[in-house]
């Protein structure tokens, strides 16, 4: 981690405060003692098996074709769990991430559920975001996955939606300059009416307020399932290519092109961000990486090739509508932060607070 994330300590020994804030967090969870971890998933699975009884499914797991969500799915059917997978198609992914989720929901004997969202209204979107030179153009993407997996729960009356989010490689925290809050539905539609005077009309999104339903009214959980395993992603990355013919990315979260082309190109051109501090960092810590090959591989560009770049470049160019000049006028221009748009953060983090006071005050 450098200077990218504008809050960044160092302290006297040259560790940071993302490192110290990463062990205090996640210390429980990756040092946890293998016989109470185990007894804590075979609990939680007591319980899921319990709340999907004579229901077509009994939790929901989210595919992207990436490494952590896959091996969700192995191990919910590992454990004898009845999943719904399901996968949002925006437009952007790779032939590689199609055929590893096809090969391994057919080798699992599982139903897979796809939401193809408008191509056309989804370009606008991102024109728009394009236009009020935001850093968080992922937003789009992970607030409609977050809204279909919980609207996908509610209409199975599954209580539990299984994340292949986890400690061990992305446990360490993402800087707030680097992002922005996901449950951010206002955000998304200012931005949307101010650039491109469009309203949402199929686009699935998710506000505080529908969290708040889904998670209060509806009863659903959203679990770090991963974090009930002593996750090793190398060694989950062997089984899936083994077992299921699954095909790897030379980085994290790659297997969707503009993904690929957002983490590889766009933030470190236009605001000076490579994520791959983050992930390597995350790896460095949990002794699944050496420092010095991180260091080595921080030297090259975040693509496998100067010609996979210039490969998605012209991908990106033809898919948007857009010339190289474009891309470089849009590149040149300066940040402007998410907030100066409007946004529901300080509503969800004031409800928030008077949850955990209820919260407390109930426990009492």
């Amino acid at each position: 981690m450098d200077t990218s994330a504008p809050d960044i300590v160092f302290d006297e020994s040259g560790s940071c405060n993302y490192c110290s804030d990463f062990l205090a967090k996640s210390g429980d969870i990756l040092h946890e003692d293998p016989a109470l971890k185990k007894e804590r998933l075979e609990s939680l699975v007591s319980k899921i098996k319990k709340d999907g009884k004579n229901k077509s499914y009994d939790c929901v797991v989210g595919v992207s074709g990436g490494v952590d969500s896959s091996w969700v799915l192995v191990k919910t059917v590992e454990m004898g769990l009845r999943p719904l997978a399901v996968h949002m198609d925006n437009g952007w992914n790779s032939e590689l991430a199609q055929n590893n989720i096809s090969n391994l929901v057919k080798g699992l004997g599982l139903d897979l559920f796809t939401h193809v969202i408008d191509w056309e209204e989804y370009r606008g979107l991102m024109q728009a975001f394009f236009d009020a030179d935001v850093v968080d153009i992922e937003l789009l993407y992970d607030n409609a996955m977050l809204a279909v997996n919980f609207q996908l729960a509610a209409k199975f009356g599954v209580k539990y939606i299984l994340s292949g989010f986890n400690q061990s490689t992305e446990g360490m925290p993402l800087p707030r300059y680097w992002h922005t809050f996901k449950y951010d539905k206002k955000n998304i539609e200012k931005i949307a009416k101010k650039f491109g005077n469009m309203r949402l009309t199929t686009f699935p999104s998710i506000g505080t307020f529908g969290r708040v339903y889904y998670e209060l009214v509806k009863g659903i959980d959203w679990l770090p399932f991963l974090d009930y395993f002593d996750y090793d992603k190398f060694g989950a990355m062997s089984t899936l290519a083994k077992r299921y013919d699954y095909k790897t990315y030379p980085y994290k979260h790659y297997e969707s092109i503009f993904t690929r082309f957002y983490q590889g190109y766009i933030l470190p051109k236009k605001f000076e961000i490579d994520k791959r501090r983050l992930h390597f960092s995350t790896l460095i810590m949990t002794e699944k990486m050496n420092r010095d090959k991180a260091l080595k591989d921080l030297d090259s560009i975040p693509y496998p090739s100067v010609q996979a770049l210039e490969e998605d470049i012209q991908y990106f160019l033809k898919k948007m509508q857009w010339d190289k000049k474009e891309l470089d006028y849009y590149i040149s221009r300066d940040r402007i932060e998410h907030e100066f748009y409007g946004t529901e953060e300080k509503l969800y983090i004031k409800l928030r607070n008077i949850y955990f006071k209820f919260k407390k005050l109930f426990r009492k």
